[in-house]
């Protein structure tokens, strides 16, 4: 230790002591409701989020609807749904001559109302979607392939479109991903995409979106306006207390849901928690607590870490001034409480089995009231008043 560090350290052990907002490592978590997932999956390095949260969902969906077993669990293949997306969006930015974004991202709707529902879903065995010597996904050369492609088809070289660009396009996803499997055997069974889809049950037509936002009239429907949103898929716009309503609703009695929204917060650690903490809130003991021993802290009072209490105005005001934006996709699965009774849900990540709980975020009920942008889940699992509202 350096000299002027003994002196720092002896003139904050000088100080008294304040009672410090506990830290969020120090949080204790009961499980209240927990919905079957399956195992943790790792987007690595890719923009695909989107894609293994909605599978994530489609996947506990499958067990839900039918009863699964552990061991008859599902495992989708993501980049047959990326694959496909991919496609999708390379022809929709040559309709629009390029006025569109052209990248990795998409939203979850992407996946569930169109690629599962227009071209079926395959297992992660037939299509496993790393033809390029990787283990897992690491897209900057497909995805810097594909944007450098669709804007050389842009520029109409030939001063008209040829027959042959969507060819060469799929020819780029074939590559990296694999060509789209016609037939394969689970279990002893011949399927196709389409067939393997409907043994469990699956229609997106199943499937609504909510969000919450005032520049939309409530219980009306609009397309969330981000970027990622390319298909334009519309979402039912919600009071926040009705949202968080309707989530909660879903999730104590049986059902998951998709959660996109913003995760740029510092309260998002890398360590398994979500918190929207208060900045205003006094931080005595954050950094205090680095220099104070085991002794000391035992005599701090201990009290739950300061958040903020976002309300409607709160929200639309983040997404306005673009300080809550769309940034990630996860799962959420169920309901927690916290050692001083605050309520949490449970979210399923796609980083692997990163941070203190292995792959599973602890999200306060502030810091999704503040960041969420839209959930996704069954029609079935919205609360009837909600559904009469809305007219489903």
């Amino acid at each position: 230790m350096k000299f002027k560090n003994v002196i720092l350290a002896a003139a904050v052990l000088a100080m008294p002591i304040a009672a410090s907002a506990q830290k969020a490592d120090d949080l204790v978590f009961t499980v209240v409701k927990e919905n079957p997932i399956t195992s943790i999956k790792n987007q690595n390095r890719s923009g695909t989020c989107w894609c293994f949260s909605a599978l994530s969902f489609l996947e506990s969906e499958a067990i839900r609807i039918n009863n699964l077993k552990e061991a008859d669990y599902p495992d989708f293949s993501e980049m047959f749904v990326v694959s496909h997306s991919y496609v999708d969006r390379a022809d929709k930015y040559i309709r629009v001559d390029g006025f569109m974004g052209f990248s990795a991202g998409s939203q979850c709707e992407d996946a569930v109302k169109h690629v599962m529902a227009d071209y079926g879903l395959v297992p992660q065995s037939a299509m496993p979607g790393t033809n390029y010597g990787t283990e897992l996904p690491v897209h900057a050369e497909v995805d810097a392939v594909a944007k450098a492609y669709v804007d050389a088809i842009n520029k109409k070289p030939n001063g008209t479109l040829t027959t042959a660009w969507k060819q060469g396009f799929q020819g780029i996803m074939d590559a990296y991903f694999g060509a789209y499997p016609e037939e394969f055997v689970v279990n002893g069974k011949k399927y196709t995409p389409i067939t393997y889809r409907d043994s469990f049950k699956l229609d997106a037509d199943n499937y609504v979106t909510l969000t919450s936002f005032t520049h939309h009239p409530f219980y009306t429907k609009f397309p969330v306006e981000v970027c990622d949103n390319w298909r334009a898929d519309a979402a039912y716009n919600v009071p926040i207390d009705e949202f968080m309503e309707a989530l909660y609703y879903a999730l104590e009695n049986g059902y998951t849901a998709t959660w996109g929204g913003d995760v740029s917060e510092t309260g998002f650690t890398r360590n398994g928690t979500a918190l929207l903490l208060d900045p205003q809130a006094s931080t005595a003991g954050s950094d205090m607590e680095r220099w104070l021993g085991a002794e000391d802290k035992k005599e701090e009072p201990k009290v739950a870490p300061k958040e903020l209490k976002p309300d409607q105005a709160y929200r639309q005001k983040g997404f306005d001034e673009k300080t809550t934006t769309d940034d990630h996709g996860m799962h959420a699965f169920g309901i927690a409480k916290d050692q001083f009774g605050n309520k949490y849900i449970m979210i399923k990540n796609s980083w692997g089995e990163s941070g203190k709980y292995k792959g599973i975020w602890y999200m306060s009920d502030a810091f999704c009231r503040g960041k969420v942008l839209d959930i996704m889940v069954h029609k079935d699992a919205l609360p009837k008043a909600l559904r009469q509202k809305l007219g489903i």
